[in-house]
């Protein structure tokens, strides 16, 4: 079995935004990947960028300048 770690989980409000902020992050070098969206988050779209807990203070930064807008930004254990 594979062991859960800690992530923050960005909903989106499309895919059009989640598909934009997976091209902009990879330009920015910002860590993580798109994803499903896990059941226990509700939003208006079923994809999700999930970072590292541990990376997500630092890369708080970089996201702020993108200005995307995100329905919801969520701890869980993945």
């Amino acid at each position: 079995m594979r062991e859960k770690k800690d992530y923050m989980v960005l909903a989106f409000h499309t895919t059009t935004e989640a598909m934009a902020f997976e091209k902009q992050a990879g330009i920015s070098g910002i860590p993580g990947r798109l994803i499903p969206l896990p059941r226990e988050i509700s939003a208006g779209c079923g994809l999700a960028w999930r970072i590292p807990a541990g990376e997500y203070e630092e890369a708080e930064k970089q996201i702020q300048i993108l200005d995307v807008k995100f329905q919801s930004i969520t701890a869980c254990r993945l």
